[in-house]
């Protein structure tokens, strides 16, 4: 029905520009929360993460949301995520913390699990993807996943398919059982034990007819399977957080495959270990498919009142963490954008509410979604300003990486820090560029600034994760309103683009407050 349309193209799909609408316009709203607050929040997310009530709690008991992105590949006959044929993979991740997502779903089949099954389309050449030469899909994932936590980005791992053939309704299928799909996800448990870069596991993607929710049949019944599955996880690492979608339908209401969940109020996910329970829902625009909702008079007025009752009363009535683990859209239509608009602000500013607030990763990093597109455009590199523009007010703040120290020291309580410039890409006409702003302080700073002057013509086409002014070849970068503040020892980043290439990398100051 619905997911059906959601076609994975290994060939390139068309990223259209839309302009911004209304709702997009917080790219570069000025940040209401007091910096020593926000300060403490970019130094949240340590170790592995707990819930309590609505909110996700890291090992210290910091509230932590997760704002991040899909990046698709493992659940197709790729065997791994896509992109790799263009670029590095490292290179990507970058990129994702540089736009200021925190987290990367990332999805996968059972077959990666196959001795027989070998990861293609890899690129080589130029030094690229190096080190996953000769790698099997699990050997690539640990890669993936250890190259995360050195950026201070989490991973949840998404069993999004049995096999690469195709979505299945239901947990399990004729070629794989469930007690298949429980061995798997306890041996993903036992294979990152200990990596708190996996926060955790999402069960299953979007169950839809026949599942049920609530019904009691062992063999259609989503909540019980969850149970099953989620307390095979947990006996391995306790420690991981259970997520657990919708179905599609429930007591005759229907919706999004995985979207609907309605019947956790009567019957909620109870697991052995307690607060591991998030409770994911999915949700798309009309270019997946066309749903009442979006012809009603009232649109986009009706949406808040459609998604309480589908899954927002879940947060508002403290029952449990939500987390949207897709939404997306081409943003062809005028119904999409203010689809999104509407969405991304039911979802809570993060300037306003912090991590009180509902967790969400977009679909996708991926350009190659066949009805959606990406936040990357169909070069693998370019970024998708105008859907990306639409995420600012929600993003949030980092988590401390696994690998390499801080910065250095700085004078007393005095505000100081640097900022390094590095190239990432140039291809004569153009290039891509990244700045690491670097708290070198011994007290945090609610906002930082870098200035630099390019000896030759260049000029900023767009940038991310910073505003900007140009005025020759001088260039002032301010901070965004979700990673201006930055612990001591912490860093923040911003990247652009910019024409011609060929220019090289100027020196920089950067300026703390």
């Amino acid at each position: 029905m619905f997911r059906s349309l959601r076609r994975v193209l290994c060939g390139l799909a068309a990223a259209l520009l839309i302009p911004l609408g209304a709702g997009a316009q917080t790219a570069h709203a000025a940040d209401t929360v007091a910096a020593d607050t926000t300060a403490a929040a970019a130094e949240a997310g340590a170790g592995y993460w707990h819930t309590s009530g609505r909110q996700i709690l890291d090992a210290a008991g910091q509230p932590v949301r997760v704002a991040g992105i899909n990046w698709f590949g493992f659940e197709t006959g790729n065997y791994v995520v896509h992109g790799l044929w263009s670029r590095d993979y490292k290179s990507m991740i970058d990129q994702m913390r540089t736009l200021g997502y925190n987290t990367i779903r990332i999805p996968y089949s059972d077959d990666i699990f196959k001795s027989t099954t070998v990861p293609n389309s890899i690129d080589f050449s130029s030094g690229k993807n190096a080190d996953l030469q000769g790698l099997n899909s699990l050997q690539i994932l640990d890669r993936i996943v250890s190259y995360a936590g050195q950026d201070g980005l989490k991973v949840i791992l998404d069993r999004h398919r049995p096999d690469a053939g195709g979505q299945s309704a239901l947990w399990y299928t004729a070629a794989v059982p469930e007690s298949t799909w429980i061995a798997n996800l306890k041996a993903l448990a036992a294979r990152y034990q200990g990596q708190d870069t996996v926060v955790g596991i999402d069960l299953h993607n979007e169950p839809h007819d026949p599942a049920c929710w609530g019904c009691g049949d062992t063999a259609t019944d989503w909540r019980l399977a969850a149970q099953r599955a989620g307390n095979a996880v947990l006996s391995v690492n306790p420690a991981l957080l259970i997520f657990v979608e919708g179905v599609q339908t429930f007591n005759g209401v229907s919706g999004w495959w995985g979207g609907n969940l309605m019947g956790v109020g009567q019957y909620p996910v109870q697991l052995d270990v307690a607060n591991r329970v998030v409770y994911s829902a999915h949700d798309y625009a009309t270019s997946v498919a066309q749903q009442s909702w979006f012809s009603d008079p009232t649109f986009p007025a009706n949406m808040p009142g459609i998604w309480d009752k589908y899954w927002g009363y879940i947060f508002k009535q403290n029952i449990a963490p939500v987390w949207v683990g897709e939404f997306g859209t081409t943003l062809q239509s005028t119904v999409d954008q203010k689809w999104l608009a509407a969405l991304v602000s039911y979802l809570r500013p993060t300037s306003t509410y912090g991590a009180d607030s509902f967790h969400w990763t977009f679909w996708s990093w991926n350009p190659n979604s066949g009805d959606t597109g990406g936040i990357l455009k169909d070069d693998w590199q370019s970024v998708d300003t105008v859907k990306d523009g639409y995420l600012a007010s929600v993003k949030a703040p980092g988590f401390p990486g696994t690998g390499g120290g801080g910065g250095g020291g700085g004078g007393g309580g005095t505000a100081s820090c640097a900022a390094a410039y590095t190239v990432s890409s140039d291809w004569g006409g153009g290039f891509n560029a990244e700045v690491k702003v670097t708290n070198t302080g011994t007290t945090a700073i609610g906002s930082w600034k870098v200035t630099w002057t390019w000896s030759g013509v260049q000029q900023i086409t767009s940038m991310w994760n910073a505003s900007y002014t140009q005025s020759g070849a001088g260039v002032t970068a301010v901070n965004a309103s979700h990673n201006g503040a930055v612990p001591a020892g912490g860093s923040a980043s911003f990247g652009f683009g910019g024409t011609p290439g060929g220019g090289g990398a100027p020196s920089v100051s950067c300026t703390a407050a």
